[in-house]
């Protein structure tokens, strides 16, 4: 018997495009790579339960366990990340959630 040809057909549909702009993919993946670390996220909640909506840094390191350097240094990622704002009152760095960057990383998973 001989052999049969094989027909080349194509693996996957053409025209599929990205929900996200390369722009927003970078973004996002900044965020969720802040958010990878377990006491970076425990940050953020306790910002996020504040009362006043804002938290010293020498008020974040007892309750996560770690230096005041440690702390500063997640909180710079986060910070980079879009993911809280940073003001300087002395020598005390204070945080604060960043309005609107949990909703949009949020939304933008939705939209994938």
């Amino acid at each position: 018997m001989p052999a049969v040809a094989a027909v080349a057909a194509p693996c996957c549909l053409p025209g599929i495009a990205s929900a996200l702009s390369d722009e927003d993919v970078e973004r996002l993946a900044r965020v969720f790579k802040a958010l990878g670390d377990p006491a970076r996220v425990r940050l953020l909640s306790l910002i996020a339960a504040a009362e006043s909506g804002e938290c010293c840094v020498c008020d974040l390191t007892g309750p996560v366990g770690l230096s005041q350097g440690t702390v500063s240094h997640h909180m710079k990622l986060l910070a980079e990340a879009g993911l809280v704002t940073r003001e300087q009152r002395g020598r005390w760095a204070y945080y604060a959630l960043a309005g609107g960057a949990l909703d949009a990383a949020a939304a933008a998973l939705r939209r994938m």
